[in-house]
């Protein structure tokens, strides 16, 4: 290796300019400072004096150990320096830097043309006692140096340790007749082989992967497990048993349910249950419908006070101290914040006679396809109108008219028309005459009877005529039946219980860990039971009811007209979705994307792009065909067979509608066309 340095420039500097550089102590070596009557220099103490005797006693067994072992590595180093050991340990002992430097000039050779040579050691093995170093012949001069750079006779050659771990791996067995190198200190893990390429140690990457292993044991055949277990390798034995266990295993599901076979409508009479009503509360945004309804609850006791009072805490916190009540069914945050009802709010209530459902609708005009999802469900409609100066105008303008026409077209008949914020005009009897007037003769038009329409003053927020009569000397000119008065005369629907089963799914949600499918919705027609088979359309996958809720309450049964949740099986989630029908695979109910429809015109209609809109089912469609204008009293054809290119607003007319994907509709079903965000028409399939 010393050939590969020869050429360095900091290894020819010539002996002339070789020198040492003397730094003198910062203070006099030995002793201490501060004077001293010794002239030979100072005070040397006990200390030091024993210290440089010690010192002197190691180098003169130093020097005599070198002259008896010449060929050790401190006379190699000091045959490297062309200096002779004898010479060196004579300067030693009695010399002094004078001497030396005169010495050193007396070499008349430079050192530029002996190349400096220096021995690598080899790290000594555990067995090896002495400290002989392998002697290997020296390298070449390299090409092109004078004669005078051969090594001398006399020189001894460089001892060369064995090769590394790393060179033996780079480039293989060492060649020769030396002694192959062992590695004393292993690795705790690792296990260095005595040669490269010599150990018999499998290959870990040989077989197949427990991965491919498992891959293959469960996409194989369970009828030949024996033949799948042979083709792996012999020495395999552990993962071919865990291979062979995943394949065989199955999930249990638990046991089926099973089909109780009742007579749904005996049970039904039996059981003598109250009656059961679902309506939706309507009307312009900011009416006050949510605070109504809330009220309305507080007075019942659904709601207690200590609810009450921690709703008014957070509505004053941000500032809606008058929010509390409204905060009974709107639950969402988004609702909180903006003070705005955005979906459906659900809740119950029960009278002596009757069980209620709540269906608090939005008011604002981005959430009319939430509106009519609630609309679809129920049987008669609650109109909240603002009595305040203003508010009545602008919301007869706005969404009170539209979400008249939307119920008239859901098939409601009956409408109780709740007068609120009354307070605010001091309960005057001539702000509820003008107001009645008004919308008595717009509900006629939209096709409300008289005898159907109900006119109550009230007020939500301090719940006079609601519950209770108003403690205000002012309300006393009312003498008609309250808000509740009005809602238990109503007259209970017809159930269609002798049709086969219809369920518009309304909601899809995780029911628990033992169900972990369940769909709620409104039973329009039909009725069932735990155990029955059903189909979801338009999917066309079938499914088995494995429970049922009615009214919130578990039960084996439930009939048309009930709000349920059916917790379902042998079906997956990507199948259904909200707007899809459940019928009974006997009676299926068919996909159509073509169908034509008796619509009442809200707006100029044309052969138009729309999108139809059934409870919580909405698809894009469009208007091709203006069939017929039709009358409104007897139905007959206007104009004769000339089919028109226009309907205006508040026209009867069939037209038909074809829609994008098939959709599960069928006759006398109730459907919406919206377009631009407006409702366009409402009508009744043909």
């Amino acid at each position: 290796m010393a050939h590969f340095f020869v050429d360095a420039p900091w290894l020819n500097i010539p002996v002339e300019r070789q020198g040492e550089i003397l730094i003198e102590p910062l203070y006099p070596r030995g002793g201490l400072s501060g004077g001293s009557s010794n002239q030979g220099g100072p005070k040397v103490s006990k200390l030091a004096a024993l210290a440089a005797a010690r010192k002197k006693k190691e180098n003169d067994t130093e020097g005599r150990m070198e002259s008896q072992q010449p060929n050790s590595s401190v006379a190699l180093l000091r045959k490297l320096k062309n200096q002779d050991p004898d010479v060196e340990s004579t300067e030693r002992k009695g010399s002094n830097p004078t001497q030396k430097h005169a010495a050193s000039t007396e070499i008349k050779e430079p050192l530029s043309l002996k190349p400096r040579k220096y021995p690598t050691r080899r790290r000594r093995s555990s067995h090896d006692k002495t400290s002989a170093l392998d002697i290997a012949q020296a390298p070449a001069s390299p090409t092109g140096a004078k004669e005078d750079h051969a090594e001398k006779p006399n020189e001894q050659p460089l001892p060369l340790a064995a090769p590394s771990t790393f060179a033996r791996a780079m480039i293989g067995p060492q060649q020769g007749s030396r002694t192959p190198f062992v590695e004393t200190y292993q690795m705790p893990i690792l296990s260095v082989p005595s040669s490269f390429g010599s150990s018999t140690k499998k290959d870990p990457f040989a077989g197949p992967s427990p991965d491919d292993i498992v891959t293959k044991a469960q996409t194989s055949s369970k009828a030949k497990p024996a033949k799948k277990a042979a083709q792996l390798p012999k020495d395999d034995k552990v993962t071919t048993g865990v291979s062979q266990a995943v394949s065989e295993m199955t999930i249990d599901e638990g046991p089926k349910p099973r089909c109780k076979n009742l007579d749904v409508l005996a049970e039904f009479h039996k059981s003598k249950a109250k009656h059961a009503a679902n309506f939706v509360v309507i009307g312009h945004v900011d009416a006050g419908k949510s605070t109504l309804m809330g009220r309305l609850l507080y007075d019942l006791q659904v709601v207690d006070q200590r609810t009450i009072d921690k709703y008014r805490k957070e509505a004053e916190r941000i500032g809606k101290s008058s929010f509390a009540l409204a905060w009974v069914l709107d639950q969402g945050t988004e609702e909180r914040n903006r003070g705005v009802t955005i979906d459906i709010a659900m809740n119950k209530f029960e009278t002596e006679s009757t069980s209620f459902t709540i269906l608090d609708a939005p008011g604002h005009r981005d959430f009319i396809p939430n509106m009519i999802a609630g609309a679809s469900q129920a049987d008669f409609a609650v109109l909240v109108i603002d009595a305040s100066t203003g508010s009545f105008e602008s919301g007869l303008r706005g969404q009170t008219k539209e979400h008249t026409l939307l119920v008239r077209s859901m098939g409601v008949q009956r409408m109780i028309v709740a007068i609120n914020k009354l307070d605010t005009v001091e309960w005057s009897k001539d702000r509820f005459d003008e107001i009645r007037q008004q919308i008595s003769a717009f509900l006629t038009t939209a096709g409300f009877q008289a005898k159907n329409i109900a006119f109550i003053p009230c007020s939500g927020l301090t719940g006079g005529n609601i519950a209770r009569r108003a403690a205000d000397s002012q309300a006393s000119w009312y003498t008609g039946p309250i808000l509740l008065e009005a809602l238990e005369n109503s007259d209970p629907a017809n159930r269609a219980l002798d049709k086969p089963l219809r369920l518009t799914i309304a909601d899809i949600f995780r029911g628990g860990v033992q169900n972990p499918l369940s769909v709620s919705g409104r039973l329009e027609s039909g009725s069932l039971q735990v155990g029955d088979r059903i189909l979801a359309m338009p999917a066309s996958e079938t499914a088995t009811i494995k429970g049922i809720e009615a009214d919130s309450e578990p039960t084996d049964w439930a009939v048309a007209g009930q709000n349920v949740i059916l917790h379902l099986t042998d079906i997956e989630q990507k199948y259904l979705k909200p707007g899809d029908v459940i019928c009974p695979p006997s009676a299926p109910i068919k996909n159509i994307t073509s169908f034509t429809v008796k619509i009442l015109a809200f707006d100029h209609v044309t052969p138009m792009h729309v999108e139809v809109h059934r409870g919580r089912l909405h698809v894009p469609g469009r208007i091709t065909h203006l069939v017929a204008v039709l009358d409104k009293g007897s139905g007959a054809v206007v104009g004769g067979k000339k089919k028109p290119r226009l309907v205006q607003p508040g026209a009867v007319a069939r037209v038909v509608v074809e829609v994008e994907t098939a959709v599960p509709l069928e006759a006398p079903g109730r459907v919406v066309l919206r377009a631009g965000g407006e409702t366009v028409a409402a009508g009744l399939l043909e």
